[in-house]
């Protein structure tokens, strides 16, 4: 789709090559030399809309002063037919270009004609990428950094599917290994101590102690009753576990849901164990020689592999050196196979059986030294998890009242879980609030989540579009409809807070490609709150009610224009964008 600040851009280096050319041409600059010049928009319009450093770059090898050449390229510059309306030099060699109705007008025509789609490109077409996010473990209710991770990676797959990228959102379910084990026996010292006593039954010093253990042994119970008592404890184990992972993902689902997010996969690693994957995986990481036996345990030659990864990745020797590089585990003594097995098992399926190009994890920060391992993994098994695996970690989340951390929920009095975060807040708040820059710590207000003014991101974005659908009914009540943009005279549009705005709109386009490629959603949050400012600042320059018919057009464009551009980007967010506040 139409990303106007590239066409823009591209245009000034290809009118600045054809001034050089003519120049060449004409004898007054060298031919033949080769210039990698950027092209910049200026921070102050002052200067212009665009900017290229050609002269700079080229002044070397040119032997002249770059103003000299910034003035040669001037003189030779055909701005006829472009998006610009005049050029000047600046400072000590920029050449500076100020944009003409041209391209507001094509700006506009492009809102008008992709509509729905503005915004969207085929930049990642062809790819197949799967993001797994939340993958919170199943054995609890879901905290602050399930919550944030759940926007984070819902968003991201929002974003790098805008791109064209074929996405795939994924949960993974940790419903085997040492949790699922620790789990039962939490489960099974409550349950007991119902039929038999507190004090007849020890909990587990390492057990699950939270109250949500003893809602389930007591619902369990009163399926079962002493059905279980009696029975060997492995059989017990795997009903417990099994009735409290059947009880706990459905809500963990209908939790997620609420939260307007949907997976095209809940994955459950037991799967790996019972179709023989992760006992394959570990076998071809043996038959490679990344494996070797110690106290009769098999392991991972990790810090042999970790040193080829960091040396792909730039890192010499002697920084390597300086890391505590370490081997793990992957089949114990006993023969279980341990958790990060699994994980390199559930990765390889990712890439090898599934064929994803890229696959994206959302982790917290507490996982940062797992990355480098999993990555080296990958690269042993031929995946390439170096250039194909990315993961995202994000900061903790503090939640905040009236200046003090919050722990506990004022209903509950537990700790507070996603389930009682969106009783207390609107769910449009909170995808808004944790979609923050996801590599800083994040202090959640919940109080300025709740307000109904300016103060508050969300509410001023919603306000916004709010705003102008209340502007455009009203106004078509009227009979003033919003024109093509053909019909709109776009040099009536030439004021400072109609131009700031037009320009925002445009950003759109490259807010959505810098969200892809820095996997940071939070660009969409920051551009939105940017356009509704500069539309706010519009509405309280430019009248538009009253106004001669064509100016009044015009600037009823424009603003039908911003009113997709906003709701456009808050369906990205997952945010609704009404009509009526």
């Amino acid at each position: 789709m139409t990303n106007m600040i590239q066409q823009a851009k591209d245009q000034v280096l290809a009118l600045t090559n054809a001034a050089y050319a003519a120049a060449a041409a004409a004898g007054t600059l060298p031919e033949g030399v080769e210039v990698k010049a950027g092209v910049e928009i200026p921070k102050d319009t002052a200067n212009g809309d665009y900017t290229t450093t050609f002269a700079l770059a080229a002044a070397k090898a040119m032997k002249k002063n770059p103003r000299e050449i910034a003035q040669i390229l001037l003189d030779n510059l055909n701005l006829q037919d472009s998006y610009f309306a005049s050029a000047e030099i600046a400072g000590p060699g920029f050449l500076n270009f100020r944009l003409s109705p041209a391209w507001y007008a094509a700006l506009l025509a492009a809102v008008e004609q992709e509509g729905d789609a503005y915004g969207t490109s085929d930049a990642l077409a062809g790819q197949k990428i799967m993001v797994e996010f939340v993958s919170a473990n199943p054995t609890g209710p879901m905290h602050m950094g399930n919550a944030r991770g759940g926007v984070l990676g819902d968003t991201l797959a929002s974003v790098l599917a805008a791109n064209g990228a074929q996405v795939w959102r994924e949960f993974y379910v940790n419903d085997a290994g040492n949790q699922i084990e620790k789990f039962a026996s939490s489960l099974e010292a409550r349950y007991l101590q119902i039929i038999l006593g507190e004090e007849a039954v020890s909990f587990p010093e390492d057990g699950y102690h939270g109250d949500d253990i003893r809602e389930l042994a007591q619902a369990f119970y009163a399926q079962h009753g002493e059905s279980y008592k009696d029975v060997s404890r492995e059989e017990r184990h795997a009903a417990l576990a099994r009735f409290g992972l059947d009880t706990n993902i459905p809500k963990m689902k209908e939790d997620l849901r609420r939260y307007k997010i949907e997976y095209d996969q809940w994955f459950f690693e037991s799967s790996l164990h019972e179709s023989g994957y992760v006992a394959e995986t570990v076998d071809k990481l043996a038959e490679l020689g990344c494996t070797y036996e110690k106290d009769g345990a098999l392991w991972l030659a990790t810090s042999r592999l970790l040193r080829d990864h960091y040396r792909q990745v730039g890192k010499s020797d002697k920084e390597i050196d300086k890391l505590d590089l370490k081997d793990d585990v992957l089949r114990r003594a006993n023969g279980f196979y341990t958790y990060f097995a699994a994980d390199i098992a559930y990765h390889r399926n990712k890439f090898e059986k599934r064929g994803f190009d890229r696959v994206i994890n959302v982790w917290g920060a507490d996982h940062h030294g797992h990355v480098a391992r999993l990555k080296a993994a990958m690269d042993a098994l031929g995946q390439d998890g170096t250039h194909r695996l990315h993961i995202v970690l994000m900061q903790l989340v503090k939640l905040m009242r009236d200046g003090e951390v919050v722990r506990m929920s004022k209903r509950t009095g537990k700790a507070i879980s996603l389930h009682d975060l969106l009783d207390e807040i609107p769910v449009d708040a909170a995808r808004w609030f944790f979609n923050g820059k996801p590599d800083s710590p994040m202090e959640f207000d919940l109080g300025l989540a709740v307000r109904e003014d300016s103060e508050n991101p969300v509410y001023y974005v919603q306000y916004a579009h709010a705003r102008l659908c209340n502007l455009l009914k009203t106004l078509e009540a009227e009979g003033a409809r919003v024109p093509k943009a053909a019909d709109v005279d776009i040099s009536l549009l030439s004021g400072p807070t109609e131009q700031a705005l037009m320009k925002a709109l445009a950003s759109y386009c490259e807010e959505v490609r810098l969200a892809a490629r820095d996997y940071d959603p939070s660009h969409i949050n920051r551009y939105l709150s940017e356009l509704a400012g500069a539309f706010h600042r519009f509405y309280t320059a430019c009248r538009i009610k009253g106004e001669a018919a064509d100016l009044l057009s015009a600037r009823l464009k424009l603003a039908a224009a911003t009113q997709t551009v906003l709701k456009n980007g808050m369906s990205l967010l997952g945010v609704a964008a009404p009509e009526k506040m």
